[in-house]
């Protein structure tokens, strides 16, 4: 059976300002403030499984047994078919320079690798989110969550992150990037695995 969340604060496992502003929208009408790994002065955990769910679980048990508080983590990425489901958990990692994370370098180094395969259109990708609720006594409970759709370029729009301006969903017109908050956070691949997490432990 799935445990329930008590309390009124969960620890976002997270040092991403945006996920952390779209968690906290996802969970406001549920009254439960969030805090994010950040604020706590947490550090991050190395992220060594290949796979979101691996990944997740480290984030999640790392900052729930610091803290001593539930903390939820996310570990999600962009799958290109094409490119045998690259970036995926290293969507991430193909952003970082010396400066930084640069996204608009992840996404031409996304797209050049498509056209070094010479993928044909439509180039097909999913977004995949998996979500980790852990508490301090090791229990875990674990969601997932994808949408579907296509890699355009130009990218699109500079709302969102990461690589929002890129990928347009399956049956929409505007690319996640050019998406407001709201319009984003009911269709993504998080909303998909955050219905499913609030529905276990939440509702």
């Amino acid at each position: 059976m799935t445990r329930r969340f008590s309390g009124d604060t969960l620890l976002v496992a997270t040092h991403n300002r945006g996920k952390l502003e779209e968690i906290a929208a996802l969970l406001a009408p549920f009254g439960i403030s969030v805090v994010s790994a950040a604020d706590k002065g947490l550090s991050e955990p190395a992220e060594t499984e290949d796979s979101f769910i691996g990944n997740a679980r480290i984030k999640a048990h790392a900052a729930a047994g610091a803290a001593k508080l539930p903390a939820l983590a996310d570990d999600s990425g962009l799958a290109v078919e094409a490119l045998n489901g690259a970036p995926g958990v290293y969507s991430a990692d193909w952003a970082e320079t010396p400066q930084g994370r640069d996204f608009d370098l992840a996404m031409r180094r996304t797209w050049n690798a498509l056209n070094r395969v010479n993928a044909p259109e439509p180039r097909r990708a999913q977004f995949c989110c998996t979500l980790v609720l852990a508490w301090p006594d090791g229990h875990d409970e674990v969601f997932e969550g994808r949408v579907d759709g296509r890699i355009v370029w130009p990218p699109r729009g500079s709302q969102g992150h990461g690589y929002d301006p890129m990928f347009l969903p399956d049956g929409y017109e505007h690319t996640f990037g050019e998406m407001d908050r709201w319009e984003k956070n009911r269709i993504s691949h998080r909303a998909v695995a955050f219905e499913k997490l609030v529905t276990g432990c939440f509702a």
